[in-house]
C-alpha cells in the first residue's frame, strides 16, 4: 500500500509539473501577443489624391496601434516594426490594416539605413591647440562619431572631414554662405555625398588654465612651478549640430563639456580612436565625448524616418539612390516628393504617388510608380513612412 500511495503521489507531481510547463507556455504567448496588434486606419480622398489618403490612413492606423499597444506596456518602448497587410478603397475613403509590434527595448530597430556626412570640427581659437600636440581633432572627432553610428547598424557613413561648414566658428551653428551661392552649404554638402542627414560641429574650447602666476612662495612655490608644464587643468568644450540634407534645418544641437587635470597635452601624431589617444587624459575625455555624441544621435535618429533621392527614371523604371547597402527590400513602399522648384521653399508639399520596389542592387533599386502618379524626375524625394 506505501507504495502504491507514493506511485499517486508522483503521478500527481508529474501532472502538477506538465499543467505549470503548459501555463508557462500560455504566458508567453499571452505576452507575445500583448506586444503586437493590428490595427484599421482610414482617411478621405480629397479630390484625385489618392496616395496622400493612403498616408493619412497609414498615420491614422499606427496612431490607434500605439495606443492600444501602449495601454498594457511600458509607456517608454516603441514600436519596433509596421507593416502594412491590407490596404482598400470604398468609396471615397481609403482604408489600411496594419500589423504593428512593440521593440524589446527603449530604441526601436530601424528598418533602413541612413546616409550621414561628416564634416570637420573647426576650432573656435586656433592659439589654444599648439603646434606640438596631435592636429587630428578637426577630423577626428566627427570621424570618430560617424564611426560609432555606423556600428550600430543603423546608420551609413561617410567622411568629408576635411572640408568645414562655418566661416565662422564662433557664430556657428549659424552658417555664411559662400560668395554668390545661393545655395545652403548644408543642400549642397548632402547632395553630392547622397547623405540624408550632414554632421557638423565647433571646437568650442580646449584652454589650458594659465600658469604664470604661481600663488606663493618657498619650497612648494617652486615646485608647483616646476611641474605646472606637466600637472595642470585644461576645459574641453565641443558643440555638435546635425542638419536635415534636404531641408538644410538644423536638427541636433548639443554642447559636451568637461574638464582634464593631470597631464593635459596631446602628443602630435596621435589619432583620436587610437589606444595610445584614449590612454591620455585628455584624450580619454574626448572620447567619452564622442561616445555620448554618438549615443545621443543615435537616440534621436535611429528611427528616424528614411529618406533618399531620385537618381533617374528610365522608361517608366525610378531608380534610387538606396539599395541593398541601405536595407530595401523588394516589395517596399515609398512615397516620392517633388524636389522644390522654389528654393525657399523646402517643406514636403502633395506627393507624387507611391513607388514600389521590384529590383534592388547594392547601391541603387529600381521601381515602380502606383497607377495615377504624377511625373517624377531626378532628385525628387524618396522616404518612408513613418514608424514611430
Amino acid at each position: 500500500m506505501r507504495c502504491n500511495g507514493f506511485s499517486h503521489v508522483l503521478l500527481i507531481l508529474l501532472l502538477a509539473g506538465c499543467g505549470g510547463a503548459g501555463t508557462r507556455d500560455d504566458s508567453a504567448s499571452d505576452l507575445a501577443a500583448s506586444r503586437q496588434v493590428s490595427a484599421e486606419g482610414s482617411a478621405a480622398i480629397a479630390g484625385a489624391n489618392r496616395e496622400a489618403a493612403r498616408r493619412a490612413a497609414i498615420d491614422n492606423a499606427v496612431d490607434a496601434a500605439s495606443a492600444r499597444l501602449r495601454r498594457g506596456n511600458r509607456g517608454d518602448q516603441l514600436i519596433s516594426d509596421i507593416k502594412v497587410v491590407d490596404e482598400w478603397q470604398d468609396g471615397a475613403v481609403y482604408h489600411v490594416q496594419v500589423l504593428a509590434m512593440l521593440a524589446d527595448s527603449e530604441r526601436c530597430v530601424s528598418p533602413y539605413r541612413k546616409k550621414i556626412v561628416a564634416t570637420g570640427f573647426p576650432i573656435m581659437n586656433a592659439d589654444q591647440l599648439s603646434g606640438s600636440e596631435s592636429q587630428d581633432l578637426y577630423s577626428g572627432i566627427p570621424r570618430e562619431i560617424n564611426n560609432r553610428l555606423m556600428e550600430t547598424g543603423d546608420f551609413i557613413g561617410r567622411n568629408l572631414t576635411n572640408a568645414a561648414l562655418y566661416a565662422r566658428p564662433d557664430i556657428a551653428p549659424e552658417l555664411v554662405p559662400a560668395e554668390g551661392s545661393g545655395e545652403s552649404m548644408v543642400l549642397n554638402v548632402a547632395r553630392q555625398q547622397n547623405a540624408q542627414f550632414v554632421l557638423s560641429g565647433v571646437i568650442r574650447d580646449f584652454r589650458i588654465e594659465s600658469t604664470e602666476y604661481v600663488r606663493g612662495t618657498g619650497v612648494l612655490a617652486d615646485l608647483k612651478s616646476l611641474v605646472r608644464d606637466f600637472v595642470g587643468r585644461r576645459s574641453v568644450g565641443i558643440d555638435v549640430f546635425v542638419y536635415d540634407g534636404f531641408t538644410g534645418a538644423l536638427l541636433f544641437q548639443q554642447r559636451y563639456t568637461d574638464s582634464i587635470v593631470g597631464d593635459v597635452s596631446l602628443p602630435t601624431g596621435y589619432t583620436v580612436g587610437s589606444d595610445r589617444f584614449n590612454a591620455t587624459p585628455a584624450g580619454h575625455k574626448i572620447d567619452e565625448i564622442i561616445t555620448q555624441a554618438s549615443e545621443d544621435i543615435h537616440k534621436m535618429f535611429g528611427c528616424y524616418p528614411f529618406a533618399t533621392r531620385v537618381a533617374r527614371v528610365e522608361s517608366g523604371r525610378v531608380v534610387i539612390a538606396a539599395g541593398a547597402q541601405d536595407k530595401v527590400k523588394a516589395g517596399d513602399k515609398l512615397m516620392v516628393y517633388p524636389l522644390a522648384q522654389n528654393r525657399a521653399d523646402t517643406g514636403l508639399g502633395d506627393p507624387s504617388g507611391i513607388l514600389t520596389i521590384v529590383d534592388v542592387s547594392a547601391a541603387t533599386a529600381v521601381g515602380q510608380m502606383d497607377a495615377g502618379a504624377a511625373i517624377v524626375r531626378p532628385g525628387d524625394w524618396v522616404k518612408s513612412f513613418q514608424s514611430r
